[in-house]
Protein backbone atom coordinates (compact mmCIF):
# COMPACT_ATOMS: atom_id res chain seq x y z
CA UNK A 1 0.00 0.00 0.00
CA UNK A 2 1.26 3.45 -0.95
CA UNK A 3 0.26 6.59 0.97
CA UNK A 4 0.12 9.69 -1.24
CA UNK A 5 -0.61 13.21 -0.03
CA UNK A 6 -0.19 15.38 -3.14
CA UNK A 7 -2.09 15.54 -6.43
CA UNK A 8 1.13 15.70 -8.43
CA UNK A 9 2.46 12.47 -6.92
CA UNK A 10 -0.93 10.75 -7.32
CA UNK A 11 -1.09 11.61 -11.01
CA UNK A 12 2.49 10.45 -11.51
CA UNK A 13 1.83 7.05 -9.93
CA UNK A 14 -1.51 6.56 -11.68
CA UNK A 15 -0.02 7.50 -15.08
CA UNK A 16 2.37 4.55 -14.81
CA UNK A 17 -0.48 2.24 -13.76
CA UNK A 18 -2.72 3.30 -16.64
CA UNK A 19 0.16 2.99 -19.09
CA UNK A 20 0.21 -0.69 -18.21
CA UNK A 21 -3.49 -0.99 -19.04
CA UNK A 22 -4.64 -1.70 -15.49
CA UNK A 23 -8.17 -0.86 -14.35
CA UNK A 24 -8.64 1.44 -11.37
CA UNK A 25 -11.38 1.43 -8.75
CA UNK A 26 -11.90 4.48 -6.54
CA UNK A 27 -13.46 4.41 -3.06
CA UNK A 28 -13.95 8.00 -1.81
CA UNK A 29 -14.15 8.26 2.01
CA UNK A 30 -13.85 10.81 4.78
CA UNK A 31 -11.92 8.38 6.95
CA UNK A 32 -12.95 6.99 10.35
CA UNK A 33 -13.23 3.75 8.41
CA UNK A 34 -15.48 0.84 9.40
CA UNK A 35 -16.80 -2.41 7.95
CA UNK A 36 -19.08 -0.50 5.58
CA UNK A 37 -16.03 1.06 3.94
CA UNK A 38 -14.28 -2.31 3.96
CA UNK A 39 -17.16 -3.81 1.97
CA UNK A 40 -16.75 -1.06 -0.67
CA UNK A 41 -13.00 -1.63 -0.88
CA UNK A 42 -13.38 -5.39 -1.20
CA UNK A 43 -15.97 -4.92 -3.95
CA UNK A 44 -13.59 -2.56 -5.75
CA UNK A 45 -10.74 -5.04 -5.29
CA UNK A 46 -12.80 -7.83 -6.87
CA UNK A 47 -13.54 -5.76 -9.98
CA UNK A 48 -10.31 -3.80 -10.57
CA UNK A 49 -6.59 -4.40 -10.72
CA UNK A 50 -5.76 -1.32 -8.62
CA UNK A 51 -7.81 0.22 -5.80
CA UNK A 52 -7.44 3.84 -4.71
CA UNK A 53 -9.01 4.89 -1.40
CA UNK A 54 -9.26 8.60 -0.74
CA UNK A 55 -9.37 9.81 2.86
CA UNK A 56 -10.36 13.45 3.07
CA UNK A 57 -12.74 15.24 5.43
CA UNK A 58 -14.27 17.62 2.90
CA UNK A 59 -14.89 20.98 4.57
CA UNK A 60 -17.16 22.41 1.86
CA UNK A 61 -19.90 19.81 2.37
CA UNK A 62 -20.44 20.69 6.04
CA UNK A 63 -23.19 23.24 6.64
CA UNK A 64 -22.48 23.13 10.38
CA UNK A 65 -18.94 24.19 11.41
CA UNK A 66 -19.24 22.29 14.71
CA UNK A 67 -20.01 19.09 12.81
CA UNK A 68 -16.80 19.54 10.82
CA UNK A 69 -14.75 20.07 13.99
CA UNK A 70 -16.25 17.02 15.71
CA UNK A 71 -16.01 14.68 12.73
CA UNK A 72 -13.87 11.67 13.81
CA UNK A 73 -10.36 11.45 12.37
CA UNK A 74 -7.71 8.76 12.88
CA UNK A 75 -5.57 8.33 9.77
CA UNK A 76 -3.10 5.96 11.44
CA UNK A 77 -5.90 3.60 12.49
CA UNK A 78 -7.49 3.84 9.04
CA UNK A 79 -4.25 2.89 7.30
CA UNK A 80 -3.77 -0.16 9.53
CA UNK A 81 -7.32 -1.28 8.83
CA UNK A 82 -6.96 -1.27 5.03
CA UNK A 83 -3.25 -1.86 4.40
CA UNK A 84 -3.80 -5.41 3.12
CA UNK A 85 -6.73 -4.66 0.80
CA UNK A 86 -5.80 -1.30 -0.72
CA UNK A 87 -3.14 -0.36 -3.25
CA UNK A 88 -3.09 3.44 -2.93
CA UNK A 89 -4.38 5.75 -0.21
CA UNK A 90 -4.79 9.38 -1.22
CA UNK A 91 -4.91 11.50 1.95
CA UNK A 92 -4.42 15.16 0.95
CA UNK A 93 -4.71 18.32 3.03
CA UNK A 94 -7.52 20.81 2.49
CA UNK A 95 -4.98 23.25 1.04
CA UNK A 96 -3.89 20.62 -1.49
CA UNK A 97 -7.46 20.10 -2.69
CA UNK A 98 -8.61 23.72 -2.42
CA UNK A 99 -5.65 26.03 -3.10
CA UNK A 100 -8.09 28.72 -4.26
CA UNK A 101 -11.87 29.18 -4.11
CA UNK A 102 -13.19 25.75 -3.12
CA UNK A 103 -16.88 25.70 -4.01
CA UNK A 104 -18.17 24.88 -7.45
CA UNK A 105 -21.83 25.35 -8.38
CA UNK A 106 -23.94 22.58 -9.87
CA UNK A 107 -27.58 22.25 -10.86
CA UNK A 108 -29.17 18.95 -9.93
CA UNK A 109 -32.76 20.14 -10.31
CA UNK A 110 -35.16 18.64 -7.77
CA UNK A 111 -32.65 16.02 -6.66
CA UNK A 112 -30.98 18.34 -4.16
CA UNK A 113 -34.05 20.24 -2.96
CA UNK A 114 -35.48 17.41 -0.84
CA UNK A 115 -34.29 15.41 2.18
CA UNK A 116 -30.60 16.21 2.77
CA UNK A 117 -30.75 19.07 0.27
CA UNK A 118 -33.55 20.74 2.20
CA UNK A 119 -32.02 20.10 5.62
CA UNK A 120 -28.44 20.97 4.66
CA UNK A 121 -28.38 23.76 2.05
CA UNK A 122 -25.27 23.64 -0.11
CA UNK A 123 -24.32 20.16 1.07
CA UNK A 124 -24.54 18.50 -2.33
CA UNK A 125 -22.63 21.28 -4.06
CA UNK A 126 -19.84 20.48 -1.61
CA UNK A 127 -20.12 16.74 -2.28
CA UNK A 128 -20.15 17.23 -6.04
CA UNK A 129 -17.17 19.58 -5.84
CA UNK A 130 -14.92 17.04 -4.12
CA UNK A 131 -16.15 14.05 -6.12
CA UNK A 132 -15.59 15.89 -9.40
CA UNK A 133 -12.04 16.72 -8.35
CA UNK A 134 -11.29 13.18 -7.20
CA UNK A 135 -12.58 11.87 -10.53
CA UNK A 136 -10.28 14.34 -12.33
CA UNK A 137 -7.24 13.33 -10.25
CA UNK A 138 -7.78 9.55 -10.31
CA UNK A 139 -9.71 9.01 -13.57
CA UNK A 140 -11.03 5.68 -12.32
CA UNK A 141 -12.83 3.07 -14.36
CA UNK A 142 -15.26 2.55 -11.50
CA UNK A 143 -16.16 4.39 -8.29
CA UNK A 144 -17.88 2.82 -5.29
CA UNK A 145 -20.50 4.35 -2.99
CA UNK A 146 -22.78 2.97 -0.28
CA UNK A 147 -26.56 2.91 -0.66
CA UNK A 148 -27.02 4.32 2.85
CA UNK A 149 -26.36 7.73 1.27
CA UNK A 150 -29.09 7.04 -1.28
CA UNK A 151 -29.65 10.65 -2.34
CA UNK A 152 -25.91 11.27 -2.64
CA UNK A 153 -25.65 8.23 -4.92
CA UNK A 154 -28.27 9.72 -7.25
CA UNK A 155 -26.50 13.09 -7.21
CA UNK A 156 -23.19 11.50 -8.16
CA UNK A 157 -24.78 9.53 -11.00
CA UNK A 158 -26.26 12.74 -12.35
CA UNK A 159 -22.89 14.48 -11.96
CA UNK A 160 -21.25 11.78 -14.09
CA UNK A 161 -23.99 12.13 -16.70
CA UNK A 162 -23.72 15.94 -16.79
CA UNK A 163 -19.94 15.86 -17.17
CA UNK A 164 -20.13 12.95 -19.65
CA UNK A 165 -17.54 10.98 -17.70
CA UNK A 166 -16.63 7.43 -18.66
CA UNK A 167 -16.88 6.17 -15.07
CA UNK A 168 -19.14 3.39 -13.80
CA UNK A 169 -20.79 4.23 -10.48
CA UNK A 170 -21.18 1.07 -8.41
CA UNK A 171 -23.65 1.06 -5.52
CA UNK A 172 -23.09 -1.26 -2.56
CA UNK A 173 -25.61 -2.43 0.07
CA UNK A 174 -25.91 -0.90 3.52
CA UNK A 175 -23.75 -2.66 6.11
CA UNK A 176 -25.25 -2.80 9.59
CA UNK A 177 -24.12 -3.39 13.13
CA UNK A 178 -25.56 -6.42 14.94
CA UNK A 179 -28.40 -4.23 16.28
CA UNK A 180 -29.43 -3.13 12.79
CA UNK A 181 -27.91 0.35 13.05
CA UNK A 182 -26.38 1.35 9.71
CA UNK A 183 -22.62 1.64 9.99
CA UNK A 184 -21.41 5.24 9.90
CA UNK A 185 -18.25 7.06 10.91
CA UNK A 186 -20.46 9.22 13.12
CA UNK A 187 -21.44 6.16 15.15
CA UNK A 188 -18.06 6.56 16.84
CA UNK A 189 -19.40 9.73 18.47
CA UNK A 190 -22.18 7.78 20.22
CA UNK A 191 -21.98 6.01 23.54
CA UNK A 192 -22.93 2.32 23.60
CA UNK A 193 -26.31 3.22 25.09
CA UNK A 194 -27.05 5.83 22.42
CA UNK A 195 -26.00 3.44 19.66
CA UNK A 196 -28.54 0.98 20.98
CA UNK A 197 -31.24 3.66 21.03
CA UNK A 198 -30.32 4.78 17.50
CA UNK A 199 -30.79 1.23 16.18
CA UNK A 200 -34.45 1.35 17.18
CA UNK A 201 -35.21 3.74 14.32
CA UNK A 202 -34.26 1.03 11.84
CA UNK A 203 -36.20 -1.52 13.88
CA UNK A 204 -39.32 0.68 13.86
CA UNK A 205 -39.16 1.26 10.10
CA UNK A 206 -38.68 -2.45 9.46
CA UNK A 207 -41.55 -3.24 11.84
CA UNK A 208 -43.86 -1.00 9.80
CA UNK A 209 -43.58 -3.53 6.97
CA UNK A 210 -45.70 -5.92 9.04
CA UNK A 211 -48.68 -3.54 8.98
CA UNK A 212 -49.65 -4.90 5.58
CA UNK A 213 -50.63 -1.51 4.18
CA UNK A 214 -49.22 0.27 1.12
CA UNK A 215 -50.37 3.68 2.39
CA UNK A 216 -47.28 5.74 3.19
CA UNK A 217 -49.03 8.01 5.71
CA UNK A 218 -49.99 5.00 7.80
CA UNK A 219 -46.44 3.64 7.65
CA UNK A 220 -44.98 7.03 8.54
CA UNK A 221 -47.40 7.65 11.42
CA UNK A 222 -46.57 4.23 12.85
CA UNK A 223 -42.82 4.83 12.74
CA UNK A 224 -43.06 8.33 14.19
CA UNK A 225 -45.24 7.03 17.04
CA UNK A 226 -42.68 4.30 17.79
CA UNK A 227 -39.74 6.71 17.70
CA UNK A 228 -41.59 9.26 19.85
CA UNK A 229 -41.23 6.81 22.74
CA UNK A 230 -37.45 7.01 22.45
CA UNK A 231 -35.16 9.56 24.05
CA UNK A 232 -33.05 11.37 22.97
CA UNK A 233 -34.05 10.88 19.31
CA UNK A 234 -35.43 13.57 17.02
CA UNK A 235 -36.53 12.74 13.47
CA UNK A 236 -35.41 15.29 10.88
CA UNK A 237 -37.31 13.62 8.04
CA UNK A 238 -38.79 10.27 7.06
CA UNK A 239 -39.65 10.10 3.37
CA UNK A 240 -40.81 7.21 1.20
CA UNK A 241 -39.49 7.79 -2.31
CA UNK A 242 -39.47 6.35 -5.81
CA UNK A 243 -36.00 4.81 -6.01
CA UNK A 244 -35.60 6.05 -9.58
CA UNK A 245 -36.79 9.67 -9.39
CA UNK A 246 -36.33 10.17 -5.61
CA UNK A 247 -39.71 11.89 -5.51
CA UNK A 248 -42.03 11.14 -2.57
CA UNK A 249 -44.79 8.58 -3.07
CA UNK A 250 -48.14 8.32 -1.29
CA UNK A 251 -48.41 4.56 -1.72
CA UNK A 252 -45.95 1.71 -2.11
CA UNK A 253 -47.90 0.87 -5.26
CA UNK A 254 -46.96 4.19 -6.91
CA UNK A 255 -43.52 3.00 -8.09
CA UNK A 256 -41.68 -0.17 -9.07
CA UNK A 257 -39.12 0.48 -6.35
CA UNK A 258 -39.69 2.31 -3.06
CA UNK A 259 -37.22 3.10 -0.30
CA UNK A 260 -37.63 4.88 3.01
CA UNK A 261 -34.99 7.51 3.69
CA UNK A 262 -34.62 8.84 7.22
CA UNK A 263 -32.44 11.38 9.00
CA UNK A 264 -32.47 11.67 12.76
CA UNK A 265 -30.49 13.13 15.61
CA UNK A 266 -29.37 11.12 18.64
CA UNK A 267 -28.16 13.53 21.30
CA UNK A 268 -26.03 15.80 19.12
CA UNK A 269 -25.15 13.25 16.41
CA UNK A 270 -27.06 13.29 13.12
CA UNK A 271 -27.45 9.97 11.28
CA UNK A 272 -29.12 8.84 8.06
CA UNK A 273 -30.38 5.49 6.82
CA UNK A 274 -32.13 3.87 3.87
CA UNK A 275 -34.49 0.89 4.05
CA UNK A 276 -35.90 -0.72 0.93
CA UNK A 277 -39.61 -1.56 0.86
CA UNK A 278 -39.84 -2.97 -2.66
Amino acid sequence: MILIETIEKLKEVLFRIKSNGKTIGLVPTMGALHDGHISLIKKAKSENQVVVVSIFVNPVQFDNPNDLVKYPRDLEKDLLLIENITDIVFAPSAQEIYPTEPMELFNFGELDTIMEGASRPGHFNGVATIVKRLFEFVQPNRAYFGEKDFQQLAIIRQLVAQLKLDISIVSCPVVRESTGLAMSSRNQLLSFAKRNIASKVYIAINKSKTLGTPIVKKLTDFVLAEVKKLEPIKIDYLVFIDDDTLQPVESLEDAKGVVACVAFVVGEVRLIDMIRFK
